[in-house]
């Protein structure tokens, strides 16, 4: 398995992106620090503080108050604020695709496109914060009039994950800001230089420092334990697995604090007879190996109808066997490490399950030895409903392929998980297209799309993949609470006079 390696150039550009980091250091972790390692080649690239409880509550505090001045500002003074920040992140887009790739894995391609992607929350919740929700309606019995609006919920803490620490970051952070909320961060331990440097940058821009702290501990339980037992905190939002969440949910209903969790997936991917056949390999290659498969919306289940089974699994084994596997800034490289070596051993496993249970091994299946988390772009064809691989979350580069007959068979087998957030078809029928879709238990639908998100979408799921939206207006509305004023109105001295149309 031969593996890309980088130029002196780009190797020292990035190192250069690492070293322009606030209060970078990269020295032997001591007591209340803890190491950043380079997924590629498992070495230390920074080293940063574990904040204790304590430190965090004292974040709480200068969020707070820096949240209640801005959210006295104008719409067009966030607004315009949010615009700023989205031209200096965009402005910086190799810096920040270099430390994404460097403490994250992915290729600079890819990291180039998340910086994109993450900037284009900043400017979509920089325009529609201009376009505030509201109503003004009678009450139906008389005597008043019915006004509502919205107000920012308040003080809210965000914790993302560590496959797109950017993207996770600007999704949480843009709303609130928009909203009028102060915000205290907890980036993934595993990620959290990107979060530094993108927060770094929108101070740059006009952010109020004080609206976003950020919080790098390895000691989630405590963090989360004390900052939602904190009566100042009115809103939390996680993007993490369905067994945190619900533990977060439990902390958080201690206070009747607002909640969104974006959890766990298991995405089914349908390809019928009927779909354009190079059209559905490079859909079903983009929602499965996005990110190395990393993505919570990655095709977990990839279903195939018979007539067109053979030539799909041919077609999608030689476009996976056909990726270059490499370090994540090595020019050249389709496919960088995954996050740590417990998914590369998680993988092995669930592949060797999968072909002692009769699945065909199409394509890769191997992990490299050596330095670095690397695992082959893999394809598992005839794969067993009672394999491991069939029934749990991969998180990464191994396409589980199974078959079906008939229409009602696959959609039995798709709804067939305890989650719902993604799920896509591919048909060149567009009845089958909605009618399929409509009876997919997800909260989104790629339809001949294998990257379906968009962050003028709402973005969440059903059953246990969460609860609440991000991304969108619905997105905004999570970091607001609604009011509404009933408004006496004196009776008038006489009723008004019939009309000749009244009468009518």
């Amino acid at each position: 398995m031969t593996l890309l390696t980088p130029s002196a150039e780009r190797t020292a550009a990035s190192d250069a992106a690492l070293a322009s980091l606030p209060g970078f250091a990269n020295h032997e972790p001591g007591a209340g620090e803890f190491a950043v390692l380079d997924p590629s080649t498992e070495e230390r690239i920074a080293t940063l503080p574990s904040f204790d409880a304590a430190a965090a509550v004292e974040q709480l505090g200068i969020a707070d108050a820096a949240g209640r001045a801005w959210a006295a500002t104008t719409p067009r003074h966030r607004s315009d604020t949010l615009r700023r920040a989205y031209e200096v992140l965009l402005a910086n887009r190799d810096r920040l695709a270099a430390v994404i790739s460097r403490e994250m894995g992915k290729t600079l391609v890819e990291a180039a496109g998340e910086v994109q992607y993450a900037g284009d929350y900043v400017r979509w919740y920089a325009e529609e914060l201009l376009r505030p929700g509201g109503n003004y309606r009678e009450n139906p019995a008389g005597g008043s009039t019915i006004l509502t609006r919205r107000a920012p919920v308040g003080l809210s803490v965000l914790i993302a994950p560590w496959n797109f620490p950017m993207a996770m970051i600007t999704r949480k952070i843009a709303p609130a800001l928009a909203a009028g909320c102060g915000a205290v961060i907890k980036p993934a331990s595993l990620t959290p230089l990107t979060t530094l440097l993108t927060v770094e940058l929108m101070v740059e821009a006009g952010v109020p420092r004080e609206l976003m702290r950020v919080v790098t501990t390895t000691d989630s339980r405590a963090f989360s334990e004390a900052v939602l037992a904190d009566p100042r905190t009115r809103k939390i939002s996680f993007t993490g697995s369905t067994g945190v969440g619900s533990t977060l949910m439990g902390l958080a209903a201690r206070h009747v604090v607002k909640s969104s969790m974006e959890l766990g997936g298991n995405a089914p991917l349908i390809v019928f007879d009927d779909a354009d056949l190079e059209r559905a390999v490079e859909g079903a290659y983009a929602a499965k190996m996005r990110n190395g498969g990393q993505s919570c919306i990655a095709a977990n289940r990839i279903l195939v109808q018979d007539g067109i089974a053979d030539a799909f699994v041919e077609a999608f084994a030689e476009r996976m066997a056909g990726v270059r596997l490499g370090h994540a800034i090595a020019e050249g490289a389709g496919l960088g490490p995954v996050v740590n070596r417990a998914a590369v051993e998680n993988f092995s496993r669930l592949v060797g399950d999968a072909v002692e249970r009769g699945a065909e091994l199409r394509a890769g299946g191997s992990a490299r030895e050596g330095a670095g988390y690397f695992f082959e772009a893999t394809v598992l064809d005839r794969v067993p409903a009672g394999a491991e691989i069939a029934n749990t979350e991969i998180f990464g580069p191994v396409a589980a392929i199974s078959r079906f007959s008939g229409e009602a068979e696959a959609i039995a087998a798709a709804n067939h998980t305890p989650f719902g957030l993604a799920g896509y078809v591919f048909t060149e029928n567009l009845d089958r297209a909605l009618n399929v879709a409509d009876a997919l238990e997800t909260g989104l639908v790629g339809i001949n799309n294998g990257v379906p998100s968009n962050p003028a979408a709402p973005f969440g799921g059903v059953k246990q993949s969460g609860l609440g939206r991000e991304g969108s207006g619905e997105g905004l509305e999570e970091y607001q609470e609604i009011r509404f004023y009933n408004i006496a109105r004196r009776a008038t001295a006489e009723p008004r006079p019939a009309s000749r149309t009244d009468a009518s």
